[in-house]
């Protein structure tokens, strides 16, 4: 597709599509650290991105820096999303294609927080310990709905301990006479030095060389190459091991070797599998150099010829090089396993906590002991000893513990981990009191005991009485106590200035419970006889209308009606027409003197209704009605059902309690849960009063559960019945960035994103539907969705305008349709060759010889363009190099390289008349040659000089220095002096007097040092200078002693088919003769048996015995001063067969 020009940009877009910045005037630009991806994908990358609206939607974009090897560094972007409709995605990318979000590890860490009073968003890149492979070209991309924005940097990654030595190197590859702008370093000068080196006239005498070096000794090699003025000595001899070398080596133990490495993920088995020649011959399994040893892990088969390992359940520590050994040949091979991401099994749940209370975020994840991160908003929670925060972990388990919650809690916390994340949100709301007894107005006589009693909702609320407004201290006659919820003020020997108003306050709550204490006196006055009995009620404070009480359930009525009369009038108490007669139980009646006290302990709903009271004696009678009204909770609510679902979001309905307690309803509270959890989550902090709520910021796909609580003037209602589980979910939304990827004559070629929001309804495919402009009637273009992202539709009238239009669909019906921004001609379009060559090619490509070279170049055009090759301006060698072209790229490839191969490569697009070209520098480059006259030039003190001539075969790159080594001409051992010496001479220190050393030289260069050194032909030797040695006396020790054995032999059982071995141990001087004896029988050279002397350790080795094979075994040890023998008995026991066993 053709790339957006400069005038079609909006002001302050961001960088070209491509993600890259442009290049100042004279520079190159910065290389790319990774290959090319696979071209198919480059094409509707390129496409998406110049239909995407680019807007300046970064407010701090990462910049490019230099970092040294080891180092960690940290890139910020930040984005404001105040004028942004959804959320923006961000994603960091690696050159061109290459998302770095699937390499978050240990490596790379990304971070995400928001602030909510500035709206804006950052996200951290971090890489730790920076490595080499780090450095390259940078792009982080952002995109919101139809906006987008990309910004490009850079990481140059120096060595620790070259970073200073860089300007030195880089100023010898100058072109001469350049000043500092003339343009890029040049290594061409080494090429054309090394073409020199090969178009030497030495291929004139080829045929009388090749004849020469044929029939010569390896060590008159040099002679010849001086006598012929051979240059390349080293490349004739490669050249000539490869003409010897016509008939290729085949291993004698081997048909069908290990393959060059196996890759598996963790916990998953893997089967290594190797053939040989010998059906019936034995392999040993090594790992890492040891033996593997047969178990449930490691399982070893053999099938015919074919031999095979099986490693169960891999973990990181069968990352290791495996060996198959038959006899001395060696199948090598390695493991690589692969740790999958960890991901987040069980997410975590939502809060909803008083003050005070318990919390406990839990999280289950993928693998046992992972790294999990917990954030609360954006600050990232650590263990420390001050802190509120707890980690607990066990197993796969992880919880974050709150022990004391308060208010500043409140929010949203994180839990992060390599492969995924979850959030769940805690809610705090303070402590409301509740009242569940209050106290009561008491009426006493004096001497009398008065007890006020309340209980209140949390026992661990303390408080305080008062009378009159003054606090009530403990005393011997007025007792407190305070006993779980319930709170008792005792005042003994009750008298008449303990009358009055009596309030009991909780600590920290606004509100207070007050009653009254009245102090009855009883005062004797003289009264005429016959006084006419007579009701003094009065019950103001329990009343709310005339002769009605109002008694909440549960509480207690006592009712103390004062009563006057002479004679002493008789009282009777009566429900309906049911008279009350008991003085014991809950409903009873007290009789005092002047005083009928009525009451009701725990009342009960059946305890409403009319009750009254009459008073006889001789002189009349006097009667009172009441009406006793009980009040309560209402019962829960009813039919507590979903009626609708949304993507985040239900709407449920309910009826009212069928008894309302006896006061209106004043409204309802809601709570919701995951089914399966226990925890419950409150929705309303308020009374709602409708009976229809819609529950948001629901999870979908997730099942929940509701009940509904009735709240009246006395309190809440229980729960009602949960209503059935039911799942939030809805469709998915439009698919993303709809684009043309091909038009001819007759079919127009779609391709699309999957929708951002796909949801728990799954995605069951897509429907494609086009019309002709300005037509309503839309055709369907494929009868069955389809999965992929991409369709094309047939049989279109060539020249027409076409609409078209994609939409999704799932079990919730058909999304929003992503629509296409004009209509489309369907008419075949002409598009110029073009070669998007990447950027890590545009420089000079180096490799070493043997390397395999596989480039991958991406092209467009149409109609398909023809792609050529060049070598030097030449059609490339089919034998040499291999081509193959596609649709979309072409890839040049080299299965192994050689000096030969070195050159610049160019690719030639063609398409009728239209052409366009791209070069490839490549320099295959290897080990160089050694030092040429390594001699000693100076010998003073103790130090010697070396001199020497640089190499003749660099290896195709410079020689960057040479590494010296000495040794003692007596032991011949060699210990390196420099690593590393750019000069061609240096001098060596701190040698031994006395001795006398050699020297040898190897060169180095970026492949490494020289295979052969440069050895020095004379020696350094340092003198000895007044100095005398006297050799100590010399005796001659008598070693000589008859054979004794020192550790015997040892009865030995093994299984028939078993290889055994038996071990003694014998001590004598001179060495004795060994002989093995089987029942006194002398061993010969059978080779069934193996016998071993190592430093008097005796050793028979007998493979696979059989049953006949049993008997006594003896050792006997002769020399000329004696013998001595030991003995021991094998025993063979069959084999078991494996249906025996089960």
């Amino acid at each position: 597709m053709p790339e957006p020009t400069e005038e079609a940009k909006p002001e302050g877009e961001a960088p070209p599509p491509e993600g890259e910045a442009p290049a100042p005037e004279g520079e190159a630009p910065a290389p790319e650290a990774v290959e090319a991806p696979p071209p198919a994908e480059a094409a509707p990358e390129e496409e998406e991105r110049e239909r995407t609206e680019y807007a300046g939607m970064f407010i701090e974009r990462p910049e490019s820096v230099v970092v040294i090897t080891g180092k960690d560094i940290t890139f910020i972007a930040k984005v404001d999303s105040s004028k942004l409709v959804r959320k923006p995605a961000i994603k960091w990318l690696k050159g061109k294609w290459l998302d770095l979000g699937s390499k978050a590890g240990k490596h790379m860490q990304f971070k995400e927080t928001y602030d909510r009073n500035s709206k804006i968003y950052t996200y951290e890149m971090k890489v730790v310990k920076v490595v080499p492979g780090d450095a390259g070209a940078y792009r982080c991309e952002v995109t919101s709905k139809d906006m987008c924005d990309s910004s490009s940097f850079e990481i140059s990654v120096e060595e620790a301990d070259t970073a200073q030595k860089g300007d030195d190197v880089l100023a010898s590859f100058k072109r001469s006479g350049a000043g500092e702008d003339d343009g890029d370093l040049d290594f061409s000068s080494l090429l054309k030095s090394v073409k020199k080196k090969k178009k030497k006239p030495v291929e004139k005498e080829e045929e009388d060389v090749w004849e020469k070096l044929k029939k010569a000794h390896p060590s008159e090699y040099e002679k010849i190459a001086f006598d012929c003025g051979i240059t390349d000595l080293r490349g004739m001899l490669k050249r000539l091991k490869k003409m010897k070398e016509v008939v290729p080596k085949v291993s004698d133990a081997f048909i069908k070797r290990l393959e060059s490495a196996y890759s598996v993920e963790k916990g998953k088995k893997i089967v290594l599998t190797a053939e040989v020649v010998d059906p019936n011959v034995e392999v040993k399994w090594l790992k890492n150099g040891v033996e593997i040893k047969p178990s449930a892990k490691y399982i070893m088969e053999t099938n015919g010829n074919i031999r095979t390992l099986t490693i169960n359940k891999c973990n990181l520590s069968d990352d290791a090089a495996y060996e198959c050994v038959v006899g001395t040949e060696k199948s090598f091979t390695e493991v690589f396993v692969k740790e999958p991401p960890v991901t987040i099994i069980k997410l975590m749940d939502d809060y909803h906590v008083t003050v005070g209370e318990r919390v406990e975020f839990e999280v289950e994840v993928s693998e046992e002991g992972a790294h999990v991160m917990w954030y609360f908003e954006n600050i990232e929670l650590v263990r420390t000893e001050n802190s509120k925060f707890r980690f607990k972990k066990d197993g796969k388990r992880h919880w974050l513990i709150i022990q004391e919650a308060t208010l500043d809690d409140i929010g949203m916390y994180w839990c992060f981990t390599n492969g995924g994340h979850t959030k769940g949100e805690l809610e705090v709301e303070e402590k409301e009191l509740e009242v569940l007894q209050s106290i009561a107005d008491l009426t006493v006589k004096s001497a009398e005991q008065a007890m006020f009693k309340c209980e209140v909702s949390d026992d661990k609320v303390t408080g305080k009485w008062f009378k009159d407004g003054v606090e009530v201290l403990a005393s011997d006659r007025i007792k407190l106590s305070h006993i779980g919820r319930f709170h008792r003020l005792t005042i003994d020997d009750v008298k008449p200035e303990d009358a009055g108003d009596y309030t009991f306050v909780p600590d920290g709550y606004a509100l207070s419970l007050s009653a009254k204490l009245n102090f009855l006196e009883i005062k004797v006055d003289y009264v005429p006889r016959q006084e006419p009995p007579k009701i003094h009620l009065d019950v103001a404070g329990n009343m709310v209308s005339q002769n009605t009480i109002i008694v909440v359930a549960g509480n207690k009525l006592r009712l103390d009606v004062e009563i006057s009369g002479d004679p002493l009038p008789t009282v009777v108490w009566m429900k309906g027409d049911q008279p009350i007669e008991a003085a014991e139980g809950r409903i009873r009646v007290e009789t005092r003197t002047g005083l009928s006290s009525f009451v009701i302990e725990g009342a009960e709903r059946e305890d409403e209704g009319n009750y009254s009271i009459c008073v006889t004696n001789p002189a009349g009678e006097d009667k009172a009605i009441l009406h006793i009204k009980i009040v309560d909770v209402p019962d829960p609510p009813v039919h507590v059902k979903c009626t609708t679902v949304g993507e985040d979001c239900g709407t449920i309905v309910w009826e009212p309690p069928k008894f309302d307690g006896g006061a209106p309803i004043t409204g309802y509270y809601m709570e919701r849960k995951k089914k399966g959890s226990s925890r419950w989550t409150k929705l309303n902090f308020d009374v709602y009063e409708s009976t229809t709520y819609e529950a948001k910021r629901m999870i979908e796909g997730v099942l929940y559960e509701m009940r509904v609580f009735a709240v009246n003037g006395i309190g809440m209602s229980q729960p009602s019945l949960n209503s059935k589980p039911f799942m939030p979910i809805a469709p998915t939304s439009e698919p993303l960035r709809l684009t043309v990827n091909d038009v001819t004559d007759t079919t127009c070629s779609l391709k699309w994103l999957v929708p951002e929001k796909i949801g728990a309804g799954g995605l069951d495919g897509y429907i494609i539907e086009f019309c002709k402009a300005g037509e309503t009637e839309w055709k369907v273009a494929n009868a069955e969705p389809v999965d992929r992202q991409s369709f094309v539709v047939r049989d279109l009238p060539t020249g027409e305008k076409m609409n078209f239009r994609v939409v999704s669909v799932n079990i919730a019906g058909r999304s929003p349709p992503a629509l296409l921004g004009q209509p489309v001609t369907i008419r075949e379009i002409m598009e110029h060759p073009k070669i998007r060559l990447p950027r890590n090619l545009r420089q000079k490509y180096i490799r070493r010889v043997g390397d395999k070279i596989n480039l991958s170049i991406p092209f467009q055009g149409k109609p398909r363009p023809m792609a050529t090759w060049l070598k030097d301006g030449e059609p490339v060698d089919s034998k040499m190099v291999g081509v193959r072209n596609s649709l979309v790229d072409s890839i040049l490839f080299i299965r192994s390289a050689e000096r030969e191969h070195s050159g610049k490569y160019t690719l030639v697009l063609k398409i009728e008349n239209m052409e366009d070209r791209a070069t490839i520098d490549i320099r295959i480059v290897e080990k160089p040659g050694p030092p040429i006259a390594v001699k000693v030039a100076e010998v003073w003190g103790f130090n010697a000089s070396l001199e020497w001539q640089p190499p003749k075969d660099d290896g195709n790159c410079e020689v960057t220095g040479y590494m010296i080594q000495k040794a003692e001409k007596k032991t011949m051992e060699w210990f390196t002096v420099y690593e590393h010496n750019r000069r061609t001479s240096s001098t060596v220190s701190d040698l031994v007097m006395g001795n006398e050393y050699m020297f040898r030289v190897y060169s180095v260069n970026m492949c490494g040092p020289s295979d052969d050194p440069g050895v020095s032909k004379d020696t350094a030797k340092i003198v000895k200078t007044n100095l005398e040695y006297k050799r100590p006396p010399f005796e001659v020790k008598d070693m000589a002693c008859a054979p004794k054995f020192t550790a015997p032999l040892v009865n030995r059982s093994v299984i028939q088919g078993y290889s055994a071995a038996m071990s003694c141990a014998v001590k004598a001087f001179p060495r004795p003769k060994i002989i093995w004896m089987k029942n006194n029988m002398i061993l010969g050279d059978d080779p069934k048996y193996l016998m071993m002397n190592l430093q008097g350790v005796l050793t028979l080795n007998i493979r696979k015995p059989g049953m006949y094979d049993g008997g006594k075994y003896s050792c006997r040890a002769v020399n000329d001063l004696g013998k001595d023998e030991v003995e021991c008995r094998l025993e063979i026991r069959p084999r078991v067969p494996k249906e025996e066993k089960e």
